[in-house]
C-alpha cells in the first residue's frame, strides 16, 4: 500500500544480484496488477481524477494502488462499517475507497498533518460526491487521536493506519482505545522491501517503529493479527490486519 517518499526503493542498499533480481521481477508484478485491475475493476473517473489532481499538486505518488484500495473497500463492506478512521489522508485516494464502503448513515474521519495535502484531498473527496460523509481533521495525528479518546468518541468499525511509521506503536495503542470487540485495524507498509528483518536497518526510525509494532501486536491479548506481503506497482511491502477480540 502507500509508502512514504522514496520508500518504494529498498531501505538498505541491495547487492548487485539482488538489484538484478528486483529489476527482473518488478515489471512482472506490475503486469499482473494491471491484468487484475483490467479484469476486475471498472473504469472509475472520480478515482482517476483524484490521482491526476494529486499529481498536479505535487503530492508524492504514495497512495494505495487500485487493487489495494479495492481490498480496503471490500474489507469495510464485509465489516459493514458505519464508522471508519483513517490515519494519513494524502490526496484522499484511499479515503474515497473507504467512504464509498460505508453503511447508510456512516461517517469517516481522516487525519492529515499537512494542510496543503488536506486541501487537495478535500477537493478530490468533494468531486467524488462524498464530502458529506468525510471529516478531514488537520494536525498531528497522535494529538488528534488523543482528542478523539478524550472526547469519548464511539468505537470505530475499521481503522486504517497509513501515517509516519516511527509512531505506529503510538497509533496502535490509540487505535485500541478507539476500538471495540469486532473492530478491524489495518496497518500499512510493514514490510518495507524486507528491511523489517534486516538488522542493519534497525537504526532507521521507521523500521524501528514497525518492529516495535510487531512486538506489541504479538504480545497484545486483545487482538488476533497477521501480516501479508504484497508486490506490485508500489514495490515490495505489506500490511497487517488485526481483529480486536476483547
Amino acid at each position: 500500500m502507500s509508502n512514504e517518499p522514496g520508500s518504494t526503493l529498498p531501505a538498505t542498499t541491495p547487492t548487485a544480484r539482488e538489484a538484478a533480481t528486483r529489476h527482473a521481477e518488478y515489471p512482472r508484478w506490475i503486469e499482473v496488477e494491471d491484468y487484475v485491475t483490467a479484469s476486475l475493476h471498472a473504469d472509475d473517473p472520480a478515482l482517476d481524477e483524484a490521482v491526476a489532481a494529486s499529481d498536479a499538486a505535487g503530492l508524492p505518488p504514495i497512495a494505495v494502488s487500485p487493487t489495494q484500495g479495492r481490498f480496503l473497500s471490500l474489507l469495510a463492506r464485509i465489516q459493514k462499517s458505519r464508522r471508519i478512521l483513517e490515519l494519513g489522508t494524502l490526496g484522499g485516494y484511499s479515503t474515497i475507497w473507504l467512504a464509498r464502503a460505508l453503511e447508510p448513515g456512516g461517517r469517516l474521519i481522516t487525519l492529515e498533518l499537512d494542510p496543503a495535502r488536506a486541501a487537495v484531498a478535500s477537493a478530490n473527496i468533494a468531486r467524488a460526491g462524498l464530502a458529506d460523509l468525510v471529516d478531514i481533521r488537520v494536525g498531528d495525528a497522535l494529538s488528534s487521536l488523543q482528542q478523539l479518546v478524550a472526547a469519548g468518541e464511539a468505537p470505530f468499525d475499521l481503522i486504517f493506519i497509513d501515517a509516519d511509521k516511527q509512531r505506529i506503536p503510538d497509533y496502535f495503542t490509540a487505535a485500541l482505545s478507539l476500538s471495540a470487540r469486532g473492530s478491524v485495524i489495518v496497518v500499512d507498509n510493514i514490510v518495507r522491501d524486507g528491511a523489517v528483518i534486516d538488522s542493519k536497518a534497525a537504526s532507521d526510525p521507521a523500521i524501528d517503529g514497525i518492529r516495535r509494532f510487531y512486538e506489541m501486536a504479538g504480545a497484545e491479548p486483545r487482538v488476533d493479527a497477521t501480516a501479508l506481503q504484497t508486490v506490485g506497482s508500489k514495490g515490495y511491502d505489506g500490511f497487517a490486519v488485526l481483529l480486536v477480540t476483547g
